[in-house]
């Protein structure tokens, strides 16, 4: 939203009066006078008429080492979410961007500033998403070729984006996915009806998960990891 309409909402004051408050430099966005009424401020910008705050919202970047067992959701009345889990925030409501299935762990991110998590999480910029998995049987080359060529999932009538595949062990391997459709990765396993016994996201983008945080614990993402989106 524009300054001076910004202004107008929060003062119920007419165009000409507000432009007279920014001509007079009574008005301050993050502490400084701003004159300029086209200036674009977001739902993270302090604002301030006379002193007197009239927005201050801080913008919450978190990531969680996500424990299996525990719904991507902000509620739900039959199963815990990971809500319980992560650190309070206070009042502020958090929401999940790119979220996990219910036994998978790793890295979750969450934040309040919606324009954020659509960018990491629009299948269109192609942010990629990393993920170790376990299967029952073994993984054999064919499967690189075909994540490679893409997995025709038949419920969306679509083929899956290219996705790199890293066999680690006989029954493990490390897969690079650039969508997130529902329970993808298992789908895509299933193709050879080899069934995913663990998963585990590793890294968003360029937001790898911490190795410092044990499951269950969380932080706040690093100016960087922020800006890396």
């Amino acid at each position: 939203m524009r300054l001076d309409r910004f202004i107008g909402h929060h003062t119920q004051q007419s165009k000409k009066a507000v432009r007279l408050l920014l001509v007079k430099g009574r008005v301050k966005v993050f502490g400084e006078v701003v004159m300029d009424g086209l200036l674009e401020v977001t739902e993270f910008c302090r604002v301030e008429l006379d002193e007197v705050t009239l927005q201050d919202r801080k913008a919450l970047y978190m990531m969680l080492h996500k424990p299996a067992g525990y719904l991507s959701a902000t509620s739900d009345p039959n199963l815990p979410t990971v809500m319980e889990v992560i650190e309070s925030q206070g009042e502020e409501k958090l929401h999940i961007g790119g979220r996990l299935d219910l036994d998978t762990t790793g890295l979750l991110l969450l934040t309040n500033d919606g324009n954020w998590s659509r960018r990491i999480t629009e299948p269109g910029l192609k942010k990629p998403k990393v993920y170790l998995v376990d299967t029952t049987d073994p993984i054999t080359p064919e499967y690189g070729d075909l994540f490679e060529s893409g997995v025709y999932l038949e419920y969306e009538d679509l083929t899956t984006q290219p996705a790199q595949l890293e066999i680690l062990e006989e029954r493990q391997a490390r897969l690079t996915i650039y969508e997130g459709r529902y329970r993808q990765v298992k789908r895509m396993f299933w193709r050879f009806k080899n069934k995913v016994t663990a998963l585990h996201r590793e890294s968003m983008g360029e937001i790898v998960l911490d190795p410092a945080l044990a499951v269950g614990e969380s932080r706040a993402l690093t100016k960087e990891e922020v800006e890396s989106v």
